[in-house]
């Protein structure tokens, strides 16, 4: 996987997010156990930020010093972008700098264009399309917990946003059945909707759309959630807050799930709207060791691609 992209989890293979998965585990196991894997020595990341974070900016600047190698802060208002110079130029440029790119922004469309001229791998922090470092930290955490993947059924309620897109993705891949729950204005794009059934067909896995969060919820081993106003949204919040207020993730819709289900977000999560704290805060939810994964899973993509 040398000098390759990490923008979307459909361009890999089945095969190679379970060996970035094992690599990840390995990893975790080594800082665990106090053993030095300083494999990027000497390296050095890029990293752009044009939406703010907290998970997306400590787990790769640790993951970098940990790695042995050095991450440098982007802010995206301090670079030339902010005056006009060309995404081509600036990939051309820091190629010339760097070892690798992450990048934390808005369009997809500046990030493949970014991955396009940059001579180093690029990696997706987040655009609003997809969030595919987050959903590998969520497979990493159902694998923990759950002994497999394959074969499992994780429901999401809520908005059909980049994090959906990308667990559509990432279920498919591995075998997971996958049921979103979200308003029919609201549902993911049917473009990532189709290629993730294709994707699941060939896996044995389903795919499922519908307006009803039982439904979905059902039976599942994992509900995972996100907020119903994402950044760049904040106008929209009370129309928001209005129409996914029967999509709460509560005690009485969990009920319908398996008795060992275990409960995702993403964070920052917003008590009270999404879910409640009897919820986030209770005996299901391995929210922190998802928010962990983070920085092992990204340890394993920069090793594989740097």
């Amino acid at each position: 996987m040398k000098g390759r992209d990490f923008l979307n989890l459909q361009d890999y293979t089945p095969g190679e997010i379970g060996a970035l998965l094992e690599l990840a585990e390995e990893l975790k196991e080594k800082q665990k156990s106090n053993v030095p894997h300083p494999y990027l020595q000497g390296k050095t990341l890029g990293m752009i930020f044009q939406k703010s974070s907290t998970r997306t900016r400590v787990s790769f600047e640790v993951a970098m010093y940990q790695l042995g190698g050095y991450p440098l802060f982007l802010n995206a208002g301090d670079l030339q972008l902010n005056r006009g110079e060309s995404i081509a130029d600036t990939a051309r440029t820091l190629s010339r700098y760097l070892d690798g790119i992450m990048i934390r922004t808005y369009s997809h469309a500046d990030v493949e264009e970014l991955a396009k001229y940059a001579a180093i791998p690029v990696i997706n922090g987040l655009t609003d399309l997809n969030h595919p470092c987050q959903i590998m930290a969520d497979l990493m955490t159902v694998k923990e917990h759950k002994g497999q993947l394959a074969g499992l059924k994780l429901a999401y309620v809520g908005d059909g946003n980049n994090i959906c897109h990308s667990l559509l993705f990432g279920c498919a891949k591995v075998g997971m059945s996958i049921s979103v729950a979200s308003p029919k204005d609201y549902w993911p794009q049917e473009q990532i909707v189709n290629q993730a059934r294709q994707d699941a067909l060939s896996a044995g896995a389903a795919v499922r759309i519908t307006t009803d969060p039982v439904e979905a919820v059902s039976g599942a081993d994992v509900v995972v959630t996100d907020v119903w106003a994402s950044m760049g949204q904040e106008v929209e919040k009370a129309e928001r807050v209005a129409v996914f207020a029967p999509y709460q993730v509560n005690r009485k819709l969990v009920a319908h799930a398996k008795p060992d289900y275990i409960f995702l977000h993403c964070l920052p999560a917003h008590r009270g709207e999404e879910v409640v704290e009897e919820v986030i805060d209770g005996s299901h939810s391995v929210v922190w060791d998802e928010a962990e994964n983070r920085l092992h899973v990204q340890k394993a993509v920069l090793a594989a691609l740097l």
